[in-house]
C-alpha cells in the first residue's frame, strides 16, 4: 500500500526532496507520521523543502534496496532514474542537485548505493540528516569534536563500498604489494578517532560529587520541549529560544534567579529525540555527563504535543542510556497555556506529581522555582556548629552558601 502526500511547488532556494517512510508491523501510523513530520523539519533546517512523501507498508525493509522492487521503480519515475539497481559501481550523484531523497530510517552503506543507483539523485538517511544538523549547529570545541566522531563512525563502513578508492593499491616496498587505499583510509579513520577521543576525555569536566559546591538542576527533554524556554525565566538569562529541533547543541549553565541558599546553577543542553541514532547519544557523552551528575533532573515535556506521552519515553530511555535514569527527578508539563481545562486535568490525571507550567506565567515559573528549591532541599544535611567569638565571621560570610536554621550566642556562638 503507498501513501502520497504532494505539499505543492518548492520555495525558492530550497532543494526539493522526496521523502520516503518504511511502515512495518510494530509501527502504526501516528508514529510513522511524526517521525516523517520530524525529518522534514529536520531537512528544513538545512535548505531542503520536501514536496512529496511517499511510505511504503512492508514486514520489513528489503535487504538490498530497503524498499520493494515496485516502489523503487514508483519512486524512480518521479526522480528520472531507472529504477534498477546497477550491476556494476553506481555512477557518482551530484551532491548539490535540486532533488534529493530522505529516507526515514538508517540505510545500511548497500541500501544507499543501490538506491541512488536506482533513482539516479542523492538518498540521505535519518542519520545523515541529523549529522548535518548538528554539524550546522556545534559551536562549542567539545560538540564540534563529538559531531566529527559521529561522523566518522558512519563513514568508517561506508569505506568498503568506494570502488573508486579500492582498487588501487598504496604503500609497501617493491616486492610487497602493499596496503589498498581503502585500508589505509580506514587506517586514517581509526587514527584520527582514537586522537577526537582522547581530546573529548581532556575536556570533560571531572566527575562531580554531589554535594560538592551549589547544586545543580539539569534541564532534559524531547527537542523544542520548550528548554531553553524555561532556562530563560528561571534565570533571566539571554538563551538562545528558537522554534527548532536541536536549535542548540551547546551546554549552558546559568544560576537560579532571584539567587537562593544553598545557590543553585540551572544546566541546558542537548535535547533527545526518537530514533536518534546511538552512535550520536555515545558521541554526546561528555555534553549528557552534565545530566548525569546533576543533583535534580528537571524532566520538561511538551503538554500541549500530541506525542507528548511518547516523548517522554524517549527521554526516559536516554536517560536510562546514560545511566541518569536513577537521579532525582520532577517532571514538568511545559506550554501548558496551550491546554485547554480538558487537556489539563487529563494531564494531571495521568502525571499527579508533575507541575503544569508556562514559561510565559510569571507565576507558573515562580511555583516551579519554589518545587525545585522544595526537592533541593531535601538533601541538604543538618549540622551543629559552635565558633568562638573570634571566628564569628566565617559563619556571616557563609550564609551566602548555607541555611541558618537556629543560632545562639553565649560564651561561643552555636548555629545550626
Amino acid at each position: 500500500m503507498t501513501d502520497h502526500n504532494q505539499s505543492g511547488a518548492r520555495p525558492r532556494g530550497q532543494t526539493q526532496a522526496i521523502l520516503l517512510g518504511l511502515q512495518t508491523p510494530d509501527r502504526d501510523d501516528a508514529a510513522v507520521a511524526r517521525s516523517a513530520e520530524e525529518l522534514a523539519s529536520l531537512a528544513a533546517g538545512l535548505g531542503m523543502a520536501v514536496t512529496t512523501t511517499v511510505v511504503q507498508r512492508l514486514r520489513e525493509p528489503a535487504t538490498q534496496t530497503w524498499l520493494g522492487e515496485g516502489k523503487l521503480r514508483e519512486i524512480a519515475a518521479l526522480t528520472g532514474g531507472s529504477g534498477e539497481v546497477p550491476r556494476g559501481p553506481a555512477p557518482p550523484v551530484a551532491s548539490d542537485a535540486d532533488l534529493v531523497v530522505l529516507a526515514d530510517d538508517e540505510l545500511t552503506p548497500a541500501q544507499r548505493r543501490n538506491l541512488e543507483g536506482a533513482l539516479g539523485v542523492a538518498v540521505l538517511d535519518r542519520t545523515e540528516i541529523i549529522l548535518r544538523v548538528f554539524e550546522a549547529r556545534a559551536t562549542s570545541r567539545a560538540s564540534r569534536l563529538s559531531v566529527e566522531l559521529a561522523r566518522l563512525q558512519v563513514e568508517l563502513p561506508r569505506i568498503r563500498d568506494d570502488h573508486s578508492i579500492g582498487d588501487r593499491e598504496g604503500g609497501g616496498g617493491r616486492a610487497a604489494r602493499g596496503a589498498s587505499n581503502v585500508e589505509l583510509a580506514k587506517d586514517r579513520m581509526r587514527t584520527r578517532m582514537a586522537a577526537i577521543r582522547a581530546e573529548l576525555a581532556a575536556l570533560a569536566p571531572l566527575p562531580r560529587d554531589r554535594g560538592d559546591g551549589p547544586f545543580r538542576v539539569a534541564l532534559v527533554g524531547y527537542t523544542n520541549a520548550g528548554k531553553s524556554t524555561l532556562m530563560r525565566a528561571l534565570t533571566g538569562s539571554e538563551v538562545l529560544v528558537k522554534d527548532q529541533l536541536f536549535a542548540t547543541l551547546a551546554t549552558t549553565t546559568r544560576p537560579l534567579v532571584p539567587p537562593s541558599v544553598p545557590p543553585v546553577l540551572l544546566v541546558d543542553s542537548v535535547g533527545f529525540l526518537d530514533r536518534l541514532p546511538h552512535r550520536l547519544i555515545a558521541s554526546f557523552r561528555s555534553t549528557l555527563a552534565e545530566a548525569r551528575d546533576a543533583d535534580l533532573l528537571l524532566l520538561v515535556v511538551d503538554a500541549s504535543d500530541e506525542a507528548a506521552e511518547r516523548q517522554l519515553a524517549v527521554t526516559r530511555e536516554t536517560l536510562a542510556e546514560i545511566e541518569a535514569d536513577a537521579l532525582p527527578c520532577l517532571l514538568v508539563g511545559n506550554k501548558a497555556d496551550r491546554l485547554q481545562p480538558e487537556a489539563r486535568a487529563a494531564w494531571l490525571a495521568r502525571h499527579p506529581d508533575s507541575l503544569l507550567v508556562s514559561a510565559y506565567q510569571p507565576a507558573e515559573v515562580t511555583a516551579l522555582r519554589a518545587a525545585v528549591l522544595t526537592q533541593l532541599t531535601t538533601q541538604l544535611e543538618t549540622a551543629v556548629v559552635t565558633l568562638p567569638w573570634a571566628a564569628a565571621g566565617i559563619l556571616a560570610a557563609a550564609r551566602g552558601e548555607l541555611q541558618v536554621l537556629e543560632q545562639h550566642a553565649g560564651e561561643a556562638l552555636t548555629a545550626t
